[in-house]
């Protein structure tokens, strides 16, 4: 016998042994109950015909003892059924196989290389076919709210990983509401993408806290309303903003695109004009962090792989798995993550220094506390 099937029989008698322990408590619990004959209402009934269930050790054969259990449910008015915790009615495989194979499939195994790949796993396909796989794997979009957080030493911390129906108001009020509730103080700022409903709740939840939106999503929409003749233009005028010396620099160079632009096509222009306050935002604080405050790439990068195979896979799992899923990739990013620059200057910013033209012009009248040195200071959405 090799050491798989020797694992493997280990396993299928422990699965046994547990089964017929759990039905013997069962019915010891009710030996009590009599009919009028005095015959047990609660008794054992034989085995079920055995069936082969998929663990982690392989296939398993399980031959399930059965109970009949004749009391009546009051509620309903039918006979009671016994349930077993171990091993449910109709279960084929274990939690534990199912919720990996969408991890497996997120990673590149496609639904075609699973019978073989899981052949050679547990000795045979354990009855997941093709269509098993993608029904498993396929089941509707995941929409992810991400939050990062950079703390007091200047490293970025993953926060919060929730799902949502959609980029809602209330979805993200709910999410910030949580954080608020396991002590999350208000971030200095939040950098964030045009979903209204992140600015919303943020407003709602945490009206100090200020706003930066993220420039790459800004000038990916500002050209999508530019006709493609003068993108190179256009992109070189957004640089002028965005990598600008100063405050000063930038907003001048909001007006020279205003100008450049302006006339034929208002609709980009207004897009940088009306939010130019939330654009220019990073301005406010430290030169060394201009770099981290201008996008929100630390989530978008991270993410990265996760469409690549989501959009190969054609879906994410179950909302649980696929949330799970997004979770692992963002913890195991964390880890590449660099700090950000000029870490000293984060505990003055959080205690509500003020910086102008790339200068400390004004120092908070008392230290930072340990609890803001020890809480998140910025936060990417």
């Amino acid at each position: 016998m090799s050491l798989d099937e020797l694992a493997r029989e280990g396993a299928r008698r422990m699965l046994a042994t547990a089964l017929e322990a759990e039905v013997d408590a069962y019915i010891t619990g009710f030996a009590a109950l009599v009919d009028e004959r005095g015959h047990r209402l609660v008794r054992r009934n034989g085995h079920a015909p055995a069936r082969t269930i998929a663990t982690g050790t392989g296939q398993v054969e399980v031959t399930r003892p059965r109970v009949d259990d004749r009391r009546v449910d009051t509620a309903t008015g039918g006979r009671r059924q016994f349930q077993s915790v171990i091993l449910p009615r109709w279960v084929r495989r274990s939690p534990k196989v199912a919720a990996v194979l969408p991890l497996l499939y997120l990673h590149g195994l496609s639904s075609s290389d699973f019978v073989p790949a899981l052949e050679g796993l547990f000795g045979s396909a354990v009855g997941l076919s093709a269509s098993v796989i993608t029904r498993l794997c396929e089941q509707g979009r995941l929409c992810c709210l991400v939050i990062v957080g950079v703390r007091a030493d200047g490293r970025k911390e993953l926060v919060a990983v929730a799902d949502g129906t959609r980029e809602s108001t209330e979805d993200w009020a709910e999410l910030l509401r949580d954080l608020r509730r396991r002590g999350m103080g208000a971030p200095v700022v939040m950098v964030g993408d045009g979903a209204l409903g992140l600015w919303r709740a943020l407003r709602e939840v945490f009206p100090q806290t200020r706003e930066q939106r993220c420039w790459v999503h800004k000038v990916r929409n500002i050209l999508n309303a530019l006709p493609k003749s003068v993108h190179a233009g256009a992109r070189k005028a957004l640089n002028e903003i965005v990598l600008a010396e100063d405050r000063p620099h930038a907003e001048r160079a909001i007006e020279a695109f205003a100008t450049d632009y302006g006339v034929k096509w208002p609709k980009a222009v207004a897009k940088v004009t009306d939010d130019a306050e939330t654009l220019l935002c990073f301005f406010d604080y430290p030169a060394e962090h201009w770099v981290h405050l201008r996008t929100t790439n630390p989530i978008e990068s991270s993410f990265s792989p996760v469409r690549a195979r989501t959009r190969l896979t054609k879906g994410p799992g179950t909302r649980g798995t696929g949330l799970a899923m997004v979770f692992k990739l963002l913890q195991a990013a964390q880890g590449r993550w660099r700090a950000v620059n000029g870490p000293h200057l984060v505990a003055l910013v959080r205690a509500g220094a003020r910086f102008e033209a790339d200068r400390l012009i004004e120092r908070p009248d008392e230290r930072p506390d340990k609890e803001a040195g020890e809480g998140i200071d910025k936060v990417a959405a």
